[in-house]
């Protein structure tokens, strides 16, 4: 089915709701004048679309995917603190807050974006200590500050809990959960040897599917012996790719049973229903990692009306492995919602989009391409900070 827009374009009609000349009798002189008006319009469109369509290409992997959860990690709950009802990002929490000073609201748009294209399963000697709950990045460097004020979820030592970790985009591969050893200092940077190992699972299930807040879910017996402010440290390994994906949560193991404090006006976010307790997957045989990805993106406005626009995604693998569940990601203004797209799956948080594959083209072989289109109502479709995977 082609899009409205694009039926549109192609007719040489306007879309729907565009204006025609009024009255019921048509002379020679408002015919010309309609057919004047019409080609117009047609020039008008071609040179808007020539002019807005914004074609980046950029071969580096999205800055997307997933951080745990439950319990939360910084960018997850510092992201549902400052969350506003009108889309803009205002952190309660003093910690949030300064992250946000530090390095804008992208990161908390962006909140499941905390990995290493490279990082093939590597910790300690690839990202540098203090450094380790950003990921040794840039773009969340504010969220390594060692602080007491970060939200918090109230744990009780030696209990069962579910954790969930975002499935943003879905890969397979294998979760590695830390803690912080007794002793350690929330007041000092994170070190590698602050972390001790107590979980792991491979390809745990999924509450729904790719993108929005489902989740990957399994349980999990906390540490005993824990007492008062740790951090649960989430490794995410994939195992089509070289790509990992880090998380830092706080907890305060004081007998709570996962509730959460710091986040909104009173510090406590709106309760969750938990879902049921599922059992664990018994872990797969494990296989040599593969070869690191390598895509190139573009994303384009391919027709433009009031208020709305068509745009066309693709995306080429320049690798030599295929790549397993594609994926394209952008920003553009606030405001643009996606409401429709095809051959792939769309997924949005503020400026921040994502199509992915679907079942029938999930895997792009070395050297082909993928295209997808999507619908979008509101402000000028310009994309920025492209990135595939």
């Amino acid at each position: 089915m082609i899009p409205a827009g694009r039926r549109a374009a192609q007719s040489g009609r306007p879309p729907a709701g565009a204006r025609t000349p009024k009255g019921n009798s048509l002379t020679s002189r408002s015919i010309a004048a309609m057919v004047l008006r019409r080609r117009l319009w047609v020039l008008a469109v071609a040179v808007v679309v020539a002019l807005v369509a914004t074609v980046l290409t950029l071969p580096q992997q999205a800055t997307a995917h997933g951080v745990t959860m439950v319990p939360g990690s910084r960018t997850f709950l510092c992201w549902k603190d400052g969350l506003r009802d009108n889309g803009q990002i205002i952190p309660y929490n003093p910690a949030c807050a300064a992250a946000v000073a530090q390095g804008g609201t992208n990161p908390l748009y962006n909140w499941f974006g905390v990995l290493r294209s490279d990082a093939n399963g590597r910790t300690s000697g690839y990202i540098p200590d203090g450094q380790i709950c950003g990921a040794g990045t840039t773009t969340y460097a504010a969220y390594n500050a060692a602080r007491t004020d970060w939200p918090t979820t109230h744990l009780t030592s030696g209990a069962n809990i579910q954790i969930r970790h975002s499935n943003w985009a879905a890969h397979p591969g294998r979760f590695d959960l830390y803690v912080t050893r007794n002793g350690w200092n929330p007041s000092s940077p994170l070190a590698w040897s602050d972390l001790e190992k107590f979980n792991t699972v491979t390809d745990p299930p999924q509450s729904g599917g790719a993108g929005a807040l489902n989740y990957y879910h399994w349980n999990a017996q906390l540490p005993s012996g824990k007492t008062g402010r740790h951090i649960i440290f989430a490794h995410w390994i994939r195992s089509d790719s070289q790509e990992n994906f880090y998380s830092c949560s706080d907890v305060l193991f004081d007998g709570g049973n996962g509730e959460v404090t710091g986040v909104g006006p009173g510090g406590t976010p709106p309760p969750t229903t938990p879902p049921p307790n599922t059992p664990t997957p018994t872990n797969p045989p494990t296989t040599p990692p593969p070869g690191p990805l390598s895509c190139t993106a573009t994303v384009t406005a391919t027709n433009t009306w009031s208020n709305g626009f068509q745009g066309a995604v693709t995306i080429k693998n320049n690798g030599t492995t295929p790549i397993n569940q594609w994926f394209v990601q952008w920003s553009m203004p606030m405001g643009i919602t996606i409401s429709q797209s095809w051959n792939g799956t769309h997924m949005q948080s503020g400026p921040t989009a994502m199509i992915h594959a679907t079942t029938w083209n999930a895997t792009l072989a070395p050297g082909a391409t993928a295209t997808a289109g999507f619908l979008a109502n509101g402000g000028s479709p310009t994309f920025s900070d492209i990135t595939c995977g």
